[in-house]
């Protein structure tokens, strides 16, 4: 017998967004004796935790600027962004050497410079 999963919805989070769910999560088992915290979830705990630069709306914040750019036009590629908070031209086109267009210098800057307001 074969079990089918369907995906019902997706949606794309910052690091900074998952440590403030996480942290709730954490919170809650702290609170509940019998429940431990998992390995798997105390390694994602400490992960978010030694990554997530911003809190978790100034990255949403960033996520939704990014978005506004003409150059940027997928919520995974702000994320990205978002979560990695490029500081030059290398870095940020490191992030779109994957898709399948080039943002011309003007555009690079414009991430750059929206970017910037929140590292």
């Amino acid at each position: 017998m074969t079990i089918f999963k369907e995906t019902v919805d997706e949606e794309f989070l910052t690091v900074s967004e998952a440590r403030d769910l996480l942290a709730d999560v954490e919170a809650e088992r702290a609170a509940d004796e019998e429940r431990e915290l998992r390995y798997e979830l105390a390694r994602a705990v400490e992960h978010v935790n030694r990554f997530a630069v911003l809190e978790g709306e100034e990255s949403r914040e960033l996520v939704e600027e990014l978005l506004e750019l003409e150059g940027v036009e997928e919520a995974a590629t702000a994320v990205k962004i978002a979560d990695l908070l490029p500081r030059n031209r290398d870095e940020l086109r490191a992030v779109f050497a994957q898709e399948r267009y080039a943002l011309s210098g003007d555009e690079l800057d414009d991430v750059l410079d929206v970017v910037a307001k929140y590292a």
